[in-house]
């Protein structure tokens, strides 16, 4: 698949692995950005905690990123304010506000890379639509504003300005507060049974439990296979391109994404749902080779999402029967400013304190989306479908990625390698049956 940006010339401190029985009053499982924030936000709040994860920390999703922190998450803004309302619209742009200013606090502490930056998201076809959301956030009280004549190969209908959002080096940050934290590797969390979690070597007996492990691996509680799925993006990084000076997004979910990174330009597109076809690597490809043809490609990567049902992440009870299990998942491709806004948000309901957002992000809130009978039609279908390959998640048939030369679940998300060696959850264990 190659490898990110991120991951070159950056050592992240290794931790052993469990060996035996432990207790601590807070575990988090999952070991990317979300789950070491919240290790971190509970550490400073002087909760003791411990994090455990599966393989090395920093070794999933969160290399995979682009590396965006800001409040503007598409053209959610005036979707928010007609189906919800002015106060739960304008509860959820400060939640993202505030954390973003919290990297801005973290920055005077650790160096990653942290540049302020406008956020731009695009529209090809629809300048209305665009004029719309501008409103809807200076209703909101948020200075957005139209731009036009932006610094990209193709013209635009105009595009939404989110000024002073910013940019970061996600491995970096995350080295340095690992360095900090109490943390298991190569430790897998098997079950959990009555604040017990057990792994192969040993067992963690904690008071709570908070699950960031990308997709929510526990299918018994909060129904997570029906509200949410994967998606596929693809990024590649060039050198000999233009400074574009911001982070652009077009509206459309197939669109292209652009930003640099030190002298790269980091194109990203070609995505599509986790199982069937999309334009990946070849679509940005033959577009690089049009718009850049002086450019060269330095890395190709591909990052995996969980998509919620109504764009807003999950985060807090796992489910109503589990007050003593959290969740944070669902970041909808913005899992910069989630994570911290998880980590923030969990930290004060583990203490028991009130969290001015905790209602908005609530997992068990009452959706009835067009999605969810879209995620149940795809399920069904790919466990009816014939096939010897099969997700060990819940059975539904693999199909093969061409590009990346992967087993892909259609339904959940789960992706296995040609030999059915596990990449990526909600599944747990290796599929066999891909095995020649």
């Amino acid at each position: 698949m190659g490898k990110s940006v991120w991951t070159e010339g950056i050592s992240v401190k290794a931790h052993n692995a469990l060996q035996g029985n432990v207790r601590t009053d807070v575990l988090v499982i999952g070991g990317g950005l979300c789950g070491i924030l919240c290790a971190y936000e509970l550490n400073r709040a002087g909760v003791d905690c411990l994090l455990v994860e599966a393989e090395e920390i920093a070794g999933g999703t969160t290399k995979n990123t682009t590396a965006k922190i800001t409040s503007q998450h598409g053209l959610i803004y005036d979707s928010l304010l007609r189906s919800k309302g002015k106060s739960y619209a304008a509860g959820y742009l400060e939640a993202n506000q505030r954390a973003l200013e919290k990297y801005r606090t973290l920055s005077e502490q650790y160096d990653f890379d942290f540049e302020e930056k406008s956020a731009f998201v695009y529209s090809l076809r629809d300048r209305a639509r665009i004029e719309r959301e501008v409103q809807a956030v200076n209703t909101l009280g948020f200075p957005a504003e139209f731009a036009e004549n932006l610094p990209l190969p193709f013209p635009t209908k105009g595009a939404v300005c989110f000024p002073h959002q910013a940019q970061c080096h996600p491995l970096k940050l995350i080295a340095q507060l690992a360095e900090e934290l109490p943390i298991y590797e190569h430790t897998f969390v098997e079950r959990i049974e009555d604040g017990m979690a057990e792994t192969a070597h040993g067992s963690i007996a904690a008071k709570k439990i908070i699950v960031t492990t990308h997709f929510p691996f526990l299918n018994r509680h909060g129904s997570y296979f029906m509200k949410l799925y994967q998606h596929r993006s693809y990024v590649l990084a060039l050198e000999h391109a233009p400074e574009v000076d911001g982070m652009y997004l077009d509206e459309a979910q197939d669109g292209l994404s652009f930003r640099n990174a030190g002298d790269l330009l980091l194109l990203g597109g070609g995505g599509h749902r986790t199982g069937q076809q999309g334009g990946g690597w070849r679509e940005l490809e033959e577009f690089a080779s049009s718009a850049y043809p002086d450019a060269r490609i330095t890395h190709r990567w591909a990052a995996q999402d969980c998509m919620s049902l109504d764009g807003i992440p999950y985060i807090g009870a796992y489910a109503p029967s589990t007050p003593n299990l959290y969740v944070a998942s669902g970041f909808n491709k913005w899992g910069l400013t989630s994570s911290i806004a998880a980590a923030m948000i969990l930290c004060d309901l583990i203490q028991g304190k009130q969290n001015d957002f905790a209602e908005i992000f609530r997992p068990d809130r009452r959706m009835i989306k067009p999605q969810m009978f879209r995620n149940a039609w795809t399920s069904t279908v790919n466990l009816l479908t014939p096939s010897r390959r099969r997700c060990t998640h819940l059975g539904c048939a693999l199909k093969w990625n061409p590009q990346e030369h992967t087993w892909d679940c259609p339904c959940h998300g789960s992706r296995f390698e040609k030999d059915g060696t596990l990449i990526d959850n909600p599944a747990k264990r290796d599929a066999r049956s891909c095995r020649k």
